[in-house]
């Protein structure tokens, strides 16, 4: 197998598990919900930013990254 494609494989198991544990880890894990993360409400306009949330997930992704590097 190619280094790409094993990439690829590797790549979408952690899509699919992190897409499991964001389905029943929402429950716990309030990601999206954050104190830092941006929430402008008017009246005809609404602005969202994740901004905690997005380096909590940028994060866990450099650490599993990191880790996975050593099992090449």
């Amino acid at each position: 197998m190619n280094p790409i494609a094993k990439m690829m494989v590797v790549g979408g198991i952690i899509l699919i598990v992190l897409g499991l544990l964001w389905q029943v880890g929402g429950r716990f894990l309030h990601l999206g919900k954050l104190p830092g993360d941006i929430s402008i409400e008017k009246e005809n306009f609404r602005f969202y930013f994740p901004l905690a949330s997005s380096i909590i997930v940028s994060i866990i992704l450099s650490f599993i990254f990191y880790v996975l590097r050593f099992f090449r």
